[in-house]
């Protein structure tokens, strides 16, 4: 499966069965607020009943991912920041060396193939800033390839997505 996660909307997408695309800003995502219940109360689910218990499966189980993102202060934009923080319940509360690193051990996560396309970014030192952290998650989701782009303009972003995805098709 693919799945897109995107805060803007992208209409000139290819459709098919194997395509999921989520309209972020469109869902009713909560913060967290760190009570671990999905680590204790309900393993693996996130006790806060929102939109977001039916996303963060995919994001485990997908072989491709897509995120498209407005930067904010060298992160995701708010709406993209909760679905990613909301996906806690993907990861368990026990840690693992990976790549030489600590990182949590996951709970049936899909090592996968990630693309990051972020737009709105104010200089070069916060490009610099959101792909450290994206690295970081990246590493913390099974991503096994990682790539950013960033987009000059709203119609670059549209440019970009089509060719992720049309990578994607080949």
């Amino acid at each position: 499966m693919d799945l897109i996660l995107t805060d803007r909307a992208l209409p000139s997408l290819p459709r098919h069965d194997q395509l999921h695309v989520v309209h972020v800003a469109e869902q009713r995502i909560a913060p967290c607020v760190g009570c671990f219940g999905c680590w204790i109360k309900t393993p693996g689910r996130c006790v806060i009943r929102d939109d977001a218990p039916a996303i963060y499966p995919r994001i485990a189980h997908c072989d491709r991912l897509l995120v498209v993102s407005r930067l904010f202060l060298g992160c995701y934009d708010l709406p993209m920041k909760r679905l990613m923080e909301r996906s806690l319940p993907n990861q368990q509360a026990f840690i693992r060396i990976h790549h030489g690193e600590t990182h949590h051990i996951q709970r049936s996560v899909h090592p996968k193939q990630m693309t990051v396309v972020a737009y709105g970014a104010e200089s070069d030192g916060e490009k610099a800033l959101f792909a450290r952290f994206v690295t970081r998650n990246a590493l913390n989701t099974l991503s096994e390839d990682c790539t950013i782009h960033f987009a000059d303009s709203e119609a670059q972003v549209d440019t970009l997505v089509e060719k992720a995805v049309a990578a994607w098709e080949n």
